[in-house]
């Protein structure tokens, strides 16, 4: 299993994380997020390993790539997206962990310049969240700190249902 962690609030992060790791999943970051997790001593594999491809732009791209929204969009009960994705060497992302750049607070600074509006501006966080959400059947959508310790009990416990999903990819959708 395999989740994908790359938040701007890190509140609650690293006992999720090590709690994802207790229960058997690698967990691949983004640069700020991985540097984090890092810092902590957790096990995490930087998103340009997977993809073998850098993060460029000062960060403005680093996961827009077919290995990452490949193993997020695959229908695991496809046998053409499965075989796909053996023949591509793609990895399933299993969990997707993304909170947004704080674009309000920035925007709404009185001194604030165009630039910092812009650059607060986030692309692919709101594009992993729109595509878990999208396959939260196989895929789970993580967007508040707030569900980690529930989110942790239901895979402990395998009573992750439908439902739960269903719930979780609505927040999602309401945060995009």
């Amino acid at each position: 299993m395999r989740a994908l962690l790359s938040v701007t609030n890190k509140n609650r992060l690293v006992p999720f994380a090590k709690g994802l790791l207790s229960l058997g999943y690698e967990l691949v970051s983004t640069g700020g997020t991985y540097a984090f997790l890092s810092s902590k001593s957790v096990p995490v594999t930087q998103i340009s390993q997977i993809t073998q491809f850098p993060e460029i732009l000062e960060g403005r791209v680093k996961t827009l790539h077919p290995l990452i929204y490949g193993g997020i969009l695959a229908l695991r009960d496809s046998l053409e997206h499965i075989t796909c994705l053996k023949d591509y060497g793609i990895v399933p992302l299993d969990l997707i962990c993304v909170n947004l750049y704080a674009f309000g607070s920035v925007a709404s600074r009185p001194n604030r310049t165009e630039e910092e509006v812009l650059e607060h501006i986030d692309i692919g966080g709101p594009t992993l969240i729109r595509a878990a959400a999208k396959n939260y059947r196989f895929v789970l959508p993580v967007v508040d700190p707030v569900d980690y310790v529930e989110i942790l009990s239901k895979l402990k416990t395998k009573t992750l249902g439908i439902d739960y999903r269903k719930r979780l990819a609505h927040k999602a959708f309401e945060m995009v």
